[in-house]
């Protein structure tokens, strides 16, 4: 059993490398772990919560290690929690964006991957909007590689943070039943969370208009609605996603007016579900378009809780991947 972070001085005990790691180079996605492997993660999350509950919120796990964060797509919550997560563990942190990187002078992300690994990086975090770009980046460099988003793939540090979230209020996940609606064809979160909830054990249940679901996304295991009301009949967790307008999710609709008066989550709607139900949602939020605001920001809402969980989840997968130098280590076996 691992000793507990929490010490009299606000060290992690240096023990603890030989504990705990990811036996990986790289978080690419949740489809690649196993259900022990998400578990370590949460586990780790949850002794790193403390840290951001103390006065002076740093402690020196990853001191001399380097994170740079490469964001070619826009990001409030992840980019600026994995800033927060890799200072507060005294990690040395660079962002970069497209609008100030050499992609605008047509530079491929490869020269740019291999162009920041000559400057000895420890882990780069990055956001793309072509799916596979970060396993593209893994390839070629041989520091680590923590996916932030790739398109409509994954975002496998979401799915974690939902997930612990999700702990935090039912306990476990046998038997939950999580329904995620909306713009499902666009969202790379949906597919992480997928993955993620049904290694764990619980049931998800999808609901969508049909201009909103992937041909074929029952193959993932999923239960699948047209309609919300009977996606949300008995529900655990009631978990939004936003229509992504920018990759063409407002071609699918009529009007957001029409959107929200036939898919939007409200009081009525959400009285369907259980009454100690959970609202999530990954965000941004389009109010009264996916979600009231009543619902947003009413009783049963542990939205901020899931921004709060992600600097902690961050951590944990900062400190996993290069803190115990595991970063450095790739496993030989296919």
């Amino acid at each position: 059993m691992m000793a507990d972070p929490q010490v009299a001085d606000g060290v992690i005990p240096e023990d603890l490398d030989a504990h705990r790691a990811l036996r990986r180079k790289d978080l690419l996605g949740i489809e690649d772990l196993d259900p022990d492997e998400i578990r370590l993660i949460l586990d780790t999350a949850e002794h790193f919560k403390e840290i951001s509950r103390r006065a002076i919120k740093k402690v020196p796990t990853l001191r001399g290690k380097s994170v740079i964060n490469l964001f070619f797509e826009p990001s409030t919550r992840t980019r600026t929690s994995f800033e927060i997560a890799a200072k507060r563990l005294s990690a040395d942190t660079q962002s970069i964006s497209a609008s100030t990187s050499a992609v605008v002078k047509g530079e491929t992300l490869i020269d740019t991957a291999r162009n920041i690994e000559a400057m000895f990086p420890d882990l780069l975090v990055i956001r793309h909007a072509f799916p596979g770009a970060a396993k593209v980046l893994a390839d070629t460099c041989s520091a680590g590689v923590i996916n932030a988003g790739d398109g409509a793939h994954e975002h496998p540090t979401q799915a974690l943070l939902d997930a612990l979230t999700i702990r935090d209020h039912k306990g476990d996940f046998d038997g939950l039943r999580v329904v995620i609606f909306g713009d499902i064809a666009h969202s790379r979160v949906v597919r992480s969370s997928i993955h993620c909830l049904r290694k764990l054990g619980a049931e998800v249940v999808l609901a969508a208009p049909p201009t909103f679901l992937p041909k074929g996304i029952e193959q993932m295991g999923v239960e699948v609605h047209h309609r919300l009301e009977p996606a949300l009949e008995g529900a655990d967790v009631v978990m939004a996603l936003r229509v992504q307008l920018e990759r063409g999710g407002k071609l699918s609709f009529p009007s957001t007016q029409e959107y929200f008066r036939l898919f939007g989550l409200n009081r009525e709607r959400l009285a369907l579900a259980k009454e100690d139900a959970i609202v999530m949602h990954p965000g941004p939020m389009n109010r009264g378009v996916e979600i009231a605001s009543d619902v947003a920001d009413g009783p049963s809402s542990v939205i901020l809780d899931q921004v709060s969980n992600g600097v902690a989840v961050r951590m944990a997968v900062l400190y996993l991947l290069a803190g115990s130098g595991a970063a450095k280590h790739v496993e030989t076996a296919a």
